[in-house]
């Protein structure tokens, strides 16, 4: 499940102020560095993910409470231009590929997989890690409440199809409204699910898996508009702006990627 971080200076606060949402006020996921809808029984829980810091205002109310939260169909009408270079990575199990550009690192993590399992990280020129793919994880996860959230963007992966499923990428928010810290009141991550997509006034916390022999797998990361990497897009600081860089059209395009070795 993704967590919130730790509080953050009053001036980041001061930037996310402005973010505001046409969602209804109603990621881990553990994606691959741990990240979304998830089930609503009882499960395994999810490999531990790491901390996101929030934004600073909540999703504006639509108006009537069962009324679900506006969603993307799908990217941004205008993206950003992407890495002109790209190159193909086999996992080192041969089982599944993706691509990536050239200038992103990734990491082989396997002392740190799961039995039998891959754990690779990538990351970018600067050093930032951008995303995590793991396989041979459990992909279950315990709905203990149900909070306010956001789709941002959603697309299917259809490469990635099992036992009749197609999984989806996805980029989601939850808030968290008891939260009295509010830079702990936000959660944003992106990766691939199975699991279907949230729908109504309120969902379960983001785990994001999705169906791999031989139980599940994850590819994903969070959204941070704290960080400081050098080299990241000025004056980027919500979700939404987020959507429009260069550097989340190509997460999108290396993670939609994924797919059988060979394809």
């Amino acid at each position: 499940m993704v967590e919130p971080l730790e509080s953050q200076g009053e001036g980041d606060m001061r930037r996310l102020a402005a973010f505001g949402t046409a969602a209804s006020a109603g990621f881990l996921v553990a994606a691959l560095l741990g990240a979304c809808g998830a089930p609503a029984g009882p499960g395994p829980a999810s490999p531990s993910m790491p901390t996101v810091p929030p934004l600073t205002s909540a999703p504006a109310s639509s108006g009537a409470a069962d009324t679900p939260p506006t969603e993307p169909p799908s990217a941004p009408g205008t993206p950003a231009p992407t890495a002109a270079d790209w190159q193909s990575l086999k996992t080192p199990d041969g089982k599944l590929e993706f691509d990536h550009p050239a200038e992103w690192t990734v990491k082989d993590r396997g002392a740190e997989a799961a039995p039998g399992g891959v754990f690779l990280e990538v990351l970018n020129a600067g050093g930032k890690s951008l995303a995590t793919l793991k396989t041979n994880v459990a992909p279950g996860a315990e709905c203990t409440q149900r909070i306010p959230y956001q789709v941002l963007d959603l697309v299917q992966v259809p490469a990635l199809a099992q036992q009749g499923v197609t999984p989806h990428f996805i980029f989601e928010l939850r808030l968290y409204p008891a939260e009295k810290d509010p830079t702990k009141a936000n959660v944003m991550a992106y990766g691939i699910s199975s699991a279907p997509k949230p729908s109504g006034p309120d969902a379960c916390p983001i785990f994001q898996f999705f169906t791999w022999p031989p139980s599940g797998a994850s590819f994903g990361g969070v959204y941070n508009p704290f960080d400081t990497t050098p080299g990241n897009e000025p004056f980027v600081d919500t979700p939404e702006a987020y959507l429009e860089t260069s550097e989340y059209q190509d997460i999108r395009k290396m993670i939609t990627s994924l797919r059988p070795a060979g394809q």
